[in-house]
């Protein structure tokens, strides 16, 4: 057993997904795969989502584009954030859509469509509150006269608070964007528009228009209150690699934080903060380890973390689950992302690591 694995349940996914084409079904499916898909693999998380009812994948740059591209994947990709530099021709030679925000960013696309005897496939985004990547809706008819000599898809945008459910932004937005609409529609365009993301395709159905993008939730963590039945992708474990017994009044860990109360034994485990375990956790987080939630005590090192297993035996190799779905009671991603108060999303996109082997089943 490697040091640390990281198991990515494709069947979970591939349930997620179906779940998720299923609430918008007058609308195409993009499964966000940016990120090495979140963490999970984005090769591997793209075919099962198209398996599973996606038509559309999205990237943020385009070398995430040509790597799907690379290994067969031949559906529609959209790549949304490149830097000024980035070779967009390669991608447009792969059939990659580009997203535009900006005069800047169309004059770029144009010049690489040149270079690749290519047709550019245009995605023009409108900024309707997020304040990112986008275009300024003073600046967007000039954007769409501009892109309208080529072939315009759609026009997109994202939300700020669509995880916040009823909060006053979402309707604003969705007000410009509309507006924006309009103004595509003027000039003679017929777009496609997509906005929904994970949380709006869960509770704004009037949001799905002709597409929806959801990411996280296609990897099983639902980022509003919901009852859908999405399910957590990602686990994580490891094994015992020592056990010893201490006498009390032992420490144990940098800084002996902690301390034994009474003789106790203790299961070292190898896989520490180079290995994606936050040493925010220290002290705070537990496992699943023979059937049991177990203490992690002492603090988070870069290579271990230790286990108080009482007057429990405990052999070495045994399995030690530090997240999962939660269903054997193990803690899960979000229980770490609310104990080190970030978002799950942070935790799976850290978890890609040199010595974390990533398998599936």
């Amino acid at each position: 057993m490697a040091r640390s694995e990281v198991v990515v349940d494709l069947g979970a996914l591939r349930h997620n997904v179906a779940l998720l084409a299923g609430l918008a079904p007058a609308s195409e499916t993009m499964a966000v795969v940016k990120a090495d898909g979140y963490g999970h693999g984005a090769v591997q998380v793209a075919r099962a989502a198209l398996e599973a009812g996606a038509t559309w994948l999205g990237s943020c740059s385009t070398q995430e584009a040509l790597a799907l591209r690379s290994a067969g994947i031949q559906a529609p990709v959209l790549a949304w954030l490149d830097a000024p530099d980035e070779d967009l021709a390669a991608g447009l030679a792969a059939d990659v859509d580009m997203s535009v925000a900006s005069l800047s960013d169309l004059r770029r696309v144009e010049q690489a469509a040149l270079e690749a005897d290519a047709r550019p496939r245009l995605h023009l985004k409108i900024d309707t509150g997020l304040s990112r990547n986008g275009c300024q809706p003073h600046d967007w008819p000039e954007l769409v006269e501009a892109a309208k000599k080529h072939e315009v898809v759609a026009i997109w945008s994202h939300l700020a608070s669509a995880d916040e459910i009823g909060d006053p932004s979402i309707d604003l937005q969705a007000k410009r964007f509309d507006d924006a609409y309009e103004v595509a529609r003027a000039a003679g365009l017929d777009p496609k528009r997509h906005i929904a993301n994970s949380a709006a395709l869960l509770t704004r159905p009037d949001l799905h228009f002709d597409m929806v993008r959801p990411g996280i939730a296609v990897y099983g963590l639902n980022p509003v209150p919901t009852d859908h039945d999405l399910r957590p992708v990602m686990s994580y474990r490891s094994h015992v690699a020592l056990t010893k017994r201490i006498p009390a009044g032992e420490s144990v860990s940098y800084g002996m934080t902690w301390t034994a109360r009474t003789d106790t034994t203790l299961a070292l485990v190898p896989a520490g903060y180079a290995d994606g375990v936050p040493r925010a956790l220290s002290g705070r987080m537990e496992v699943l380890l023979e059937g049991r939630r177990r203490p992690v005590v002492g603090r988070v090192c870069m290579d271990q973390i230790v286990v108080d297993c009482g007057d429990d035996e405990i052999a070495e190799g045994a399995e030690v689950v530090l997240f999962g779905d939660g269903s054997r009671g193990e803690p899960t991603a979000t229980e770490w992302a609310e104990l080190t108060g970030t978002i799950d999303y942070e935790i799976v996109c850290g978890m890609y690591r040199p010595r974390v082997r990533r398998i599936y089943t």
